[in-house]
């Protein structure tokens, strides 16, 4: 099984994290089955250089091949649409992981837009390989959210209409799934700046893909924290 992780800045991670695809790196590991992970990027967004160049991941043991991803930071729907059925393509992913959204809504686009874009996704995606398998997760709403009261009702809307478009587009041949929001995850303990994932955030947001594909596929197993 070859996955592919799709996401914005709390998915490629900054120079010093671990991220959450280096907590489900360790979870596919150790559920003994093969598995792959593929993209055609692998590094880390360094803060100081204000681009994705850095390779300083927290555990250094990290193996290059399973650092691979399609994430960006400032990245959204708005920019992966376009660039989805190339990498699919090139990189041959069974299962795409995707958590996208936030910085849509913040910045570039409205929740009817953005969820437009979503289905742009899945279209250029099976385009790609009809088979594709696909798991979503919502936007969870970050700190803005708190004080910004259109900016939170955009992120609710958008979630249902990101639930409409996965009971939609959803195939036997090239299923999709929601993942539900990460239990107990808590923007002001589970990540750094009411944003980006700190190590709980990270093993939340692997457990909720993991979990996710467990229970609808029998894929894998579920979630347990490493030690």
């Amino acid at each position: 099984m070859r996955f592919m992780f799709v996401g914005d800045s709390m998915t490629i991670g900054r120079a010093g994290d671990y991220s959450w695809r280096y907590r489900m790196w360790q979870h596919l590991a150790a559920t003994g089955e093969p598995f792959a992970i593929v993209g055609p990027r692998h590094t880390l967004y360094d803060t100081a250089a204000d681009a994705p160049v850095s390779t300083r991941y927290a555990d250094p043991a990290f193996p290059a091949d399973a650092r691979r991803h399609l994430a960006g930071w400032g990245e959204g729907w708005l920019h992966m649409a376009p660039v989805i059925g190339d990498a699919v393509t090139a990189h041959r992913p069974d299962v795409l992981l995707v958590s996208l959204g936030l910085i849509d809504l913040g910045f570039y686009t409205d929740s009817a837009q953005t969820a437009a874009n979503v289905r742009a996704f899945v279209q250029g995606a099976r385009e790609a390989n009809p088979g594709i398998r696909m798991v979503l997760l919502p936007v969870i709403p970050n700190v803005r959210a708190e004080s910004d009261a259109p900016f939170a009702e955009e992120c609710a809307r958008f979630n249902t209409l990101l639930a409409e478009a996965v009971a939609d587009l959803d195939t036997p041949a090239s299923p999709l799934l929601l993942a539900a929001r990460p239990a107990a995850y808590d923007i002001h303990t589970d990540t750094y700046d009411g944003t980006h994932p700190g190590p709980t955030g990270e093993i939340k947001l692997a457990g909720a893909f993991a979990d996710t594909m467990h229970r609808a596929w029998a894929l894998g197993r579920a979630y347990e924290v490493a030690a």
